[in-house]
């Protein structure tokens, strides 16, 4: 089956599941429900596809089909803000109860804790993604062990809502948030969209591409930050979601077979959309709320997680 089929099958899923979740069950509610639905499926929409693109474009980054962006620590990151802000502040801040400033708030602090990184490993040049991963994985750790710590002495109802935060939720989405996403996702989706071509050279690796003309630390440095403020916004809007990313850009590597980019993306991205709204419904519908969507992506991708690693090691 060529690529373009495949893609076309893919679109029509995923625009059968999100007709299905808006219309199914409306029972003529049209001016209450509809709007509300329709706000969650931009919401997942707009999580997929910057979780998509920022997955795939780290892992050709980083020449590792089993890393993912959250390896960085934003997503500990943004723990660590709920946290303290919550300790400190108390659950009736306005930081706390006004989602438009915690989400600009949180926003800002991961990107600039992303710029501070690159800025201070790429400084002197030559030095390697994988320290920059290494780097990551020390900082995540260590944001990690401080909201452990803030989350213990916590009051235990101030507790609750940290621990709201802790898993993506679409159940209580602002619409406000979501069209302030939307315009800024657009506008670097404009910007990104630009760099695609360069991502099947740089698959090829860093020598290969610099032989081949492309200005490989400039275009890297721009991807990881492009990657930074899509996780940044994906988190900030709807909670961290640790394996999605491993789980859609490896589906769609398989899935698709090729070295082309925007195909890849693309594939990856109405996958997500298709997990994130068809596993919504089924949440609502099947589950009736006892469960949340992240906790069953969470278990998904863990097991995905080992298969992968259980793969490369017979691989090898």
């Amino acid at each position: 089956m060529r690529n373009s089929v495949r893609m076309a099958i893919l679109i029509i899923i995923a625009a059968g599941c999100c007709a299905i979740y808006l219309f199914h069950d409306l029972n003529g509610s049209f001016d209450y429900a509809l709007p509300r639905r329709a706000t969650k499926v931009i919401a997942m929409v707009l999580t997929g596809l910057t979780i998509a693109y920022a997955t795939v474009v780290f892992q050709t980054i980083t020449h590792n089909r089993i890393l993912t962006p959250s390896i960085m620590g934003l997503d500990s990151l943004y723990l660590l803000l709920q946290t303290v802000v919550i300790f400190f502040l108390g659950s009736d801040h306005l930081i706390v109860v006004n989602k438009q400033v915690n989400f600009m708030i949180s926003v800002v602090a991961m990107i600039v804790f992303a710029l501070l990184i690159y800025q201070l490993l790429f400084k002197k040049g030559g030095q390697s993604i994988y320290f920059l991963l290494l780097v990551g994985i020390i900082v995540g750790t260590f944001f990690s062990s401080i909201s452990t710590f803030f989350q213990v002495l916590i009051d235990p109802n101030e507790f609750q809502i940290v621990q709201d935060r802790m898993f993506a939720s679409f159940n209580n989405i602002n619409g406000d948030l979501v069209w302030l996403a939307v315009v800024i996702v657009a506008v670097l989706m404009i910007y990104a969209w630009r760099f695609v071509k360069y991502l099947d050279v740089l698959s090829l690796g860093r020598e290969t591409a610099i032989n081949l003309g492309v200005p490989y630390d400039a275009i890297v440095k721009r991807m990881l930050v492009l990657v930074a403020v899509f996780i940044s916004i994906s988190t900030a809007l709807v909670g961290p979601i640790t394996f999605f990313g491993l789980i859609v850009a490896n589906l769609s590597y398989q899935f698709f077979k090729t070295y082309k980019h925007s195909v890849l993306i693309s594939g990856a991205v109405f996958m997500s959309v298709i997990a994130l709204v068809g596993g919504q419904w089924i949440v609502e519908r099947v589950f009736t709320f006892s469960t949340t969507l992240s906790v069953i992506i969470n278990f998904i991708g863990g097991v995905y997680f080992i298969y992968l690693l259980l793969k490369e090691r017979k691989a090898s």
